[in-house]
């Protein structure tokens, strides 16, 4: 959906900024999971569901889907007798969240043009 406005340029077309929100991280638990990895190298499954306040079902789901999206690589480490899941956001992961953020902030800052009334 396209609305045309008058811009300091002229007339001109423009999208709305929720044509640029990234549908897999829309999602409040995906976008729960990317931003709790962007701050850290990598984190063990335990700890982000326990951070999220996820059940490891609904957490291995996510993450999937995550990963079948490019934004996160998930790998299997040894300590001991027992394998540690890890998690660690992508590039591409990283990016979406930026540009995601970018997108909500453009939301909440859109105003209506002002009216005569």
């Amino acid at each position: 959906m396209t609305t045309e406005r008058a811009g300091a340029a002229g007339n001109r077309l423009e999208h709305h900024p929720r044509h640029t929100l990234d549908e897999v991280i829309h999602s409040p638990v995906r976008l729960s999971v990317v931003a709790a990895l962007s701050g850290v190298e990598k984190a063990d499954f335990k700890t982000l569901r326990d951070t999220i306040e996820l059940s490891d079902p609904t957490l291995s789901k996510q993450l999937t889907v995550l990963e079948a999206a490019g934004y996160v690589e998930i790998s299997k480490e040894r300590s001991g007798r027992r394998a540690r899941t890890w998690v660690r956001l992508t590039g591409a992961g990283a990016e979406a969240l930026r540009s995601h953020l970018d997108a909500l902030r453009a939301i909440a800052d859109l105003a209506l043009p002002a009216t005569d009334t």
